[in-house]
């Protein structure tokens, strides 16, 4: 079974809604207890670094994801569902991460005609392979809404950069931990083929 995070600052319901589309059932779990028996994890998020990674630990969720990352169980991240996986954000003050993927988050940096947040459509451009997006035409648009943008430390987990006053790594991951800074749920046919990428390949780990 796959289970969405509820941990009171995703769009829960639009992810819920976005995998029912493709037939595939999806529960929303808030408690440690609700997660830790699940095949799959989604840690979808909107709003604020601070409040959310502290919304986390009031939750107790943290140890169960932590464990079913290092289980290498299916996982993805969605937007700030990415950024929370990271050491550290500098989103409004200093505030510790997941600790998942070594690296920083940060603000887009200020440019003359460039606007902040990030909003709207954009491409990606692949650093490497990945199962998610078998299928997907290679010159798709994604849906993106964010100030903030992570650095990963190590370059072997960039799956996608994207291209907004400069490249910035728009997908992360390693093993079966995928993560998306844009919303797969918000970007039509090509989100939807993603989710049921995912979706698949939990499929295909539970029966082995």
């Amino acid at each position: 079974m796959i289970k969405i995070v509820d941990y009171g600052m995703g769009n829960l319901r639009s992810v819920q809604k976005a995998f029912e589309r493709i037939g595939v059932p999806a529960e929303i779990g808030k408690t440690g207890r609700d997660l830790i028996d699940a095949d799959a994890l989604v840690l979808p998020g909107v709003g604020a670094f601070r409040d959310s990674i502290a919304a986390l630990r009031q939750y107790d969720i943290v140890q169960p994801i932590l464990d079913h990352i290092a289980a290498d169980k299916p996982f993805l991240g969605v937007c700030l569902g990415l950024q929370l996986l990271f050491d550290v954000s500098y989103e409004d003050g200093e505030w510790e991460g997941l600790g998942v993927i070594p690296g920083k988050v940060v603000r887009f940096d200020d440019q003359p005609g460039l606007k902040v947040p990030h909003m709207g459509w954009n491409q990606l451009e692949f650093a490497q392979e990945h199962a998610v997006f078998t299928g997907i035409p290679q010159d798709s648009f994604y849906y993106f809404v964010h100030s903030y943008h992570v650095v990963p430390r190590d370059n072997s987990v960039i799956v996608a950069r994207s291209d907004h006053g400069g490249r910035f790594v728009s997908v992360a991951g390693r093993g079966n931990l995928i993560a998306t800074q844009y919303h797969p749920e918000k970007s039509q046919s090509v989100g939807l083929k993603l989710l049921k990428n995912f979706a698949t390949s939990v499929a295909d780990l539970v029966v082995v």
